[in-house]
């Protein structure tokens, strides 16, 4: 039978000072009456302290019970049990016979805790001490008392010894490390004793007790631990842990193994703590390779000066921009020879940071707006580089370069797998990691993997991952851009990224006015290399009108025919534009109804058979209709109705003709996929009148949202849905 471990004032008993007469008289009902039950309460240090209205004038230390006994009689129900010591007993009365085992046990036990705390408290013969201890891990794992501290405190103690006893040897550590490992199985290490095992792994990477003892250990802490914040030192363990995994002779593959072992065999891992654990180890431990440059910070410009331009922290010069720099003497030499031409640049130097301060008038005029701003400064623009210099001049020491090696491939391997995939990209926004790690080439380089799988997973909720999580906030997909400090290529992740982002974005336009703003450049160049993807945002620009200077236009035109695929797109958007300005000529009918059964190609070729200029209402209701559609809808300039119902249309199609189709004024969904991801961004559409999204998946918090962000909408359908 499992008890309950007695705590302070659990007890509610009749304590009798003088056995002797109690014992003549326990059986008299009128003696009981006269000993009514008050409160004996349980310290840390005693059994039973004093109260007002109590019969025992002084607490009772658990080192001086003497023997503790059981005591019951034949044909009365008396529960009681006998404290012996020193110049009397005492008896308590309990209730039932499980109270009574209970207090018991629990006495029993801190009687023995006790014990143990004084003998291991001044060891002389660690033979003996280490007796003692398997003793004590015995009588913890065979306690009928159920309690955390029953496990902890043993380990407490075993972490108290180690930490006043330096002078122990290697194989005393190994022996009191295979002694408490039963406990091990069920309870993390105190914060002691994870500095004990830390100091281990670091000295006997190779001991077998690291492999055999402290893998489970590390496991249970990877599946249970909720917070590395509230325990920082099981976190400290545990990457000391795979570091010493790492040392094994088939190193990487050891870490590869254990990696393995947590996930799973399955393709869905059963435990959803790891993966956050891992990564906060992978985190911290990359942190720590760069702290000596983050401590460095105090004697050279924060963040803030960075972008406000300060030379130094009790110099500010707000309007001036600047750019992080090699210490390379090449590069020195090259800036040497520019001053002829500009202004000569300011130096500011510090141990590890040399940044270059231009005066520039355009760029100041850039800059002036955001001058006054003191909200957190644009990570990127913090690093921006000259084109002939992309990263600072960081060396890291052979231990940071090794640590840093073996986590960088931890989160490659955390990448690979498919179900960790979306909660790894969740957990890299915001970048997390510090600005001189950013602006060091090894580990961008190394990192890069871990990015481009996020560009090549279809999954919207992965590889959205790569935008900003705010505007003036830069994410990976700034970092690796070309002109971006972690960009080491030709453009071929940043292409990556653009495709699979424009093949998901619902914000397109708006996607592609970024891209105009920011990296026309880089798209040109990589259009003029015959980079598909890229033509085909130069040819979406121009169908979308982004570009409005003319001299751009014919720039982007000319990137298009100077190359065989550029020319075949260029040419089937005119054809498309064309067969746009006869689609919206003014003519035709104002209302059509597709026949039950159409299609997508039903559709393309209707529209394309003449003109619809005055369409104000289209019914494409019980159709088979998909997404697909929705590119030539939102080619329909005077569409004011719209009917879906029944139709295969979903959030793909939803985002496109939020984003054009701005005049809607009638939308009917009922009874189509569409999800709260689509439904969301109708929340553009201020002209909506009526909404019909009858029997779909939208939730309540949605409905509320929509009816707050549209001014206009005056009949609503939600009926089957979460929202009715």
């Amino acid at each position: 039978m499992r008890y309950k471990l007695l705590q302070e004032g659990d007890i509610q008993v009749c304590v009798i000072r003088h056995p002797r007469t109690f014992l003549s008289k326990i059986l008299t009902s009128k003696f009981l009456r006269r000993w009514e039950p008050h409160h004996l309460t349980l310290a840390d240090n005693s059994v039973a302290s004093a109260t007002p209205t109590g019969y025992m004038e002084n607490s009772i230390s658990y080192s001086a019970i003497e023997d503790v006994q059981l005591l019951s009689w034949e044909n009365a129900p008396k529960y009681c049990l006998q404290l012996t010591i020193p110049g009397g007993t005492v008896l308590l009365q309990a209730a039932n016979s499980y109270l009574r085992d209970q207090w018991f046990h629990s006495l029993q036990w801190k009687k023995k805790i006790y014990k143990y705390k004084k003998v291991l408290s001044n060891p002389s013969r660690w033979e003996v001490v280490l007796k003692e201890i398997r003793t004590l891990v015995d009588m913890a794992l065979t306690s009928p008392l159920q309690d955390d501290s029953i496990h902890q405190a043993p380990l407490e103690i075993v972490s108290k010894l180690l930490s006043e006893n330096n002078n122990l040897t290697t194989q005393d550590h190994e022996s009191i490390i295979v002694a408490i490992a039963p406990l091990l199985e069920n309870n993390h290490p105190p914060p002691d004793l994870c500095e004990f095992f830390c100091k281990h792994c670091r000295e006997r990477p190779r001991s077998m007790v690291v492999i055999e003892v402290f893998t489970p250990v590390v496991q249970r802490i990877l599946k249970h631990n909720m917070d590395f914040g509230k325990c920082p030192r099981l976190r400290l363990f545990t990457q000391e842990y795979i570091l010493s995994l790492n040392e094994l002779n088939a190193g990487m593959e050891v870490v590869k193994k254990f990696i393995h072992s947590m996930h799973g065999p399955t393709g869905q891992c059963p435990h959803p703590r790891v993966l956050p654990n891992l990564v906060a180890v992978c985190l911290a431990a990359i942190y720590s390779c760069y702290e000596e440059f983050i401590n460095s910070r105090d004697n050279s410009p924060s963040l803030k000066e960075i972008r406000n331009g300060c030379q130094q922290q009790c110099d500010r010069k707000p309007n001036l921009p600047l750019r992080l720099l090699h210490t390379s003497p090449d590069l020195v030499s090259q800036e040497a020879t520019l001053t002829e031409s500009r202004l000569k640049p300011v130096i500011v130097t510090s141990n590890e940071i040399h940044v270059e301060v231009e005066r520039n008038n355009t760029a100041n005029q850039k800059m002036t707006a955001s001058v006054g701003n003191d909200s957190e400064p644009n990570l990127i623009d913090c690093l921006m580089v000259s084109p002939t210099c992309s990263t600072m001049s960081i060396e890291l020491s052979t231990q940071a370069d090794r640590i840093l090696g073996c986590y960088v491939e931890i989160l490659k391997m955390l990448s690979d797998y498919d179900d960790w995939r979306p909660a790894l990209a969740s957990l890299l926004q915001p970048i997390p990691f510090p600005k001189e790690a950013l602006a060091h080439e090894k580990f961008t380089k190394e990192l890069k993997y871990v990015i481009q799988r996020f560009a090549e997973d279809p999954r919207q909720e992965v590889h959205s991952c790569l935008l900003s999580v705010r505007a003036g906030k830069d994410g990976w997909f700034q970092l690796y851009s070309p002109g971006g400090v972690a960009c080491d290529d030709d453009g071929e992740l940043f292409a990556s990224m653009v495709h699979i982002l424009m093949g998901s974005c619902y914000k397109t336009k708006k996607f592609l006015l970024s891209l105009a703003e920011n990296k026309l450049g880089p798209c040109m160049l990589l259009a003029l290399r015959g980079n598909q993807t890229m033509v085909e945002i130069l040819c979406l620009m121009l169908e979308y009108n982004i570009i409005d200077n003319n001299d751009t236009q014919l720039q982007i035109i000319s990137t298009l025919e100077s190359t065989d695929v550029g020319k075949r797109m260029y040419e089937q958007l005119c054809e498309r534009q064309r067969e746009l300005k006869e689609l919206q000529r003014k003519g035709g009918p104002t209302r059509l109804t597709l026949p039950s059964k159409s299609t997508d190609a039903d559709l393309a070729r209707l529209l394309s058979s003449g003109s619809f200029g005055n369409l104000e209402n289209l019914s494409l209701a019980f159709t088979n209709v998909t997404s697909a559609c929705a590119e030539h809808l939102i080619k329909l300039p005077s569409l004011k109705q719209l009917n879906l119902w029944s139709t295969q249309f979903g959030d793909a199609g939803l985002r496109l003709l939020s984003e054009h189709l701005t005049m809607l004024q009638v939308l009917n969904l009922c009874e189509t996929p569409v999800t709260d991801a689509g439904l969301l961004a109708l929340s553009s559409m201020k002209s909506l009148c009526s909404l019909n999204m009858n029997s779909t998946k939208l939730s309540a918090d949605t409905y509320e949202d929509l009816k707050a962000k549209l001014p206009n909408l005056k009949e609503v359908d939600v009926r089957y849905t979460e929202a009715w």
